[in-house]
């Protein structure tokens, strides 16, 4: 015990020493636009909740009847006894929301990853990845056993180069990248990436994560008028849709080989209902006309803070996005930036190396359709200060 005990205490002391020390909050209560942590309340421009919907009343009640009538767990996996009616709902709303022919329900986005590519993909193969592809892709492709390769950052002649190489290798070739950036809130050209993996005969799988319930049709986020050209569509729940859990759709056949042979599906005890009922309620907001209103309520908001953010001299993506980051470089000036917003009473953590590059330490910044004038006007006095 005693040498276990050193190589922690010398683990922990590193990271300490490179300034990457992280630690959790106990956040007394939180909303799209406000956050309280102990005893204190910031205004919130960290979360994920786009149009703010997961304190909505419909899904509150959606919960509350699913744990009056199936209990709070779900009592066994979805191949045991704990496939329940709110799950089978959750997947046809969701396939009928985005175009699918069929989707499949996972306890999380890092899940959906793991079980889609360490499913389609093995040994001899090859998964191409853009540089800023979330952790949960780079875990999965990794433990797939196909060769990894990366691409520069929405980089489709560099994306095209491995393609070339990948061909030569005789497997399966899946190329792998987001809509929406999660770090970043840029993103690819979709169209020009799919007729470039088309030419080569590769698959794509794409996570939609941050674009659904802000971007597309109904919310229905920045692929689904190209659909039928994606292999693999991956999204979360947690985020505009306001529940949690995470999701692939595609075709009837690629969810029959998950249901068959993804790991962190098989072997996972099934989401709670609860859970998955609120997400259900949360996708007939998200897609009907209270998430019109909300989308377009949002989308004032950022180009309101946009403006206000680019006045101040600050370089952001030219796409339309939730996602604002502001690139200060070094971890202990975010950090710093992090502690004077945080005395003016604005909660914008730093986003610091492995979640990013080294150097390119940031706030990210995120718009909630909660957020009013007064809170982006409070936001942007405080970084012109």
């Amino acid at each position: 015990m005693a040498g276990f005990e050193r190589h922690l205490a010398d683990e922990l002391e590193a990271i300490r020493e490179a300034g990457l020390w992280r630690e959790l909050r106990r956040v007394d209560s939180v909303e799209a636009n406000r956050i309280t942590i102990e005893g204190r309340e910031y205004l919130n421009f960290s979360s994920n909740d786009y149009l703010g919907l997961a304190g909505h009343p419909a899904l509150g009640q959606a919960a509350k009847e699913a744990v009056e009538k199936f209990g709070v767990g779900s009592g066994g996996s979805r191949l045991i006894c704990g496939s329940l009616d709110p799950h089978h709902e959750l997947e046809a709303a969701l396939a009928d929301w985005l175009g699918a022919e069929s989707a499949l329900v996972f306890s999380s986005g890092f899940a959906a990853a793991q079980g889609a590519l360490t499913s389609l993909l093995g040994q001899g193969d090859v998964v191409i990845l853009d540089k800023k592809a979330h952790a949960s892709m780079i875990d999965a492709a990794k433990l797939s056993g196909a060769t990894l390769r990366v691409f520069r950052h929405n980089d489709l002649e560099n994306l095209e180069q491995r393609l070339q190489w990948a061909a030569e290798q005789g497997g399966r070739v899946l190329v792998a990248t987001e809509s929406i950036f999660s770090m970043d809130g840029d993103s690819p050209d979709l169209t020009a990436l799919i007729e470039l993996k088309e030419r080569y005969g590769a698959w794509l799988m794409l996570d939609e994560a941050h674009a659904l319930g802000c971007h597309g049709e109904g919310g229905s986020g920045l692929a689904k008028r190209l659909a039928k050209r994606v292999e693999i569509r991956m999204g979360t729940l947690g985020k505009a849709v306001g529940a949690a859990g995470g999701f692939i759709c595609g075709s009837r056949g690629l969810v029959e080989l998950l249901v068959n042979k993804a790991r962190s599906f098989i072997f996972s005890t099934a989401p709670s209902p609860a859970v998955s009922a609120a997400a259900v309620a949360g996708v007939k907001l998200v897609r009907g006309d209270k998430g019109e209103s909300l989308r377009e309520k949002l989308w004032q908001r950022v180009e309101e803070l946009r403006r206000g953010i680019e006045a101040l001299g600050w370089s952001i993506p030219a796409e339309p996005s939730t996602i604002l980051p502001l690139i200060v470089g070094g971890e202990a000036k975010a950090l710093a930036m992090m502690g004077q917003l945080r005395e003016a009473g604005l909660f914008i953590p730093a986003i610091r190396y492995p979640t990013v590059a080294r150097n390119e330490a940031r706030l990210r910044v995120t718009v909630s359709a909660s957020h009013s004038s007064d809170d982006l006007q409070a936001l942007l006095e405080s970084l012109a200060r």
